[in-house]
């Protein structure tokens, strides 16, 4: 395993060091270098320290673990492969990802899972084991996206207007989620045994990447939040 000290580079050095070597590699003192290990593929990538902006953009079969918080936009626009973070990240993550999984042990910023699609057969799935700020899955069109609101200290798990513009995909929400307001264009209701199934299923990789219980976390209620197709979002815009 190649080892790259970043403390004293700048992100187009890590980038150089990443792109010269086909190994795993493991990066230390990362301290907030952009664009890591954009458009990586085939390797394994552990990062000691905070990440900055657009970590994994570009995405292609390859894992990258984060032992520390990472920055905004996680993910932009990931293709396959997985982002696993052992903290939180900053906003904006999963950015129009198509592709991939991104797991969160801790909370996320605002406007996570924006514009986040199923691109052929591969879906998109982030799991948030905090809780999401406002504008979760803000015109998501495909995927799936689902938050724990565990370690949440009481807090509501996600921030306002989730759901705005959605148009595919599914969200889950662990709660019966009386207390957050959907849009008219979403379906939000308690979940049943075969979407306990679905999340189980979803879950299973996560719980065993961070040590969490699926039997424990599944005893809880879940909300699950669909577009509602008597209803649907109408786009502002359309294209040429």
């Amino acid at each position: 395993m190649k080892i790259i000290d970043a403390a004293n580079l700048d992100y187009r050095a890590v980038n150089e060091a990443l792109r010269g070597t086909d190994r795993n590699c493991t990066i230390e003192g990362c301290c907030g270098q952009r664009f890591i290990a954009a458009g990586m593929s085939d390797r394994n990538l552990t990062i000691n320290g905070i990440p900055g902006n657009a970590l994994g953009a570009y995405l292609n079969n390859a894992t990258i673990t984060v032992n520390a918080n990472a920055q905004d936009a996680v993910g932009d626009t990931m293709n396959e492969g997985k982002i696993l973070i052992h903290g939180n990240i900053g906003d904006a993550a999963g950015y129009a990802m198509r592709g991939g999984k991104i797991y969160v042990q801790g909370n996320a910023g605002y406007r996570a899972g924006i514009h986040m699609k199923a691109y052929k057969e591969k879906i998109p799935v982030m799991i948030i084991g905090g809780c999401a700020g406002s504008f979760l899955g803000e015109y998501q069109a495909g995927g799936v996206i689902i938050v724990l609101g565990l370690h949440t200290d009481d807090k509501r798990i996600v921030g306002n207007f989730p759901c705005t513009g959605m148009h595919g995909g599914k969200m889950f929400l662990r709660g019966n989620c009386e207390d957050i307001s959907f849009p008219e264009q979403v379906t939000a209701r308690r979940a049943a045994p075969e979407d306990l199934e679905e999340i189980r299923e979803y879950l299973s990789e996560y719980c065993a990447d961070f040590g969490y219980s699926v039997d424990e976390l599944l005893s809880a209620p879940f909300t699950v939040i669909t577009p509602d197709s008597k209803n649907p979002y109408k786009q502002m815009y359309v294209a040429n």
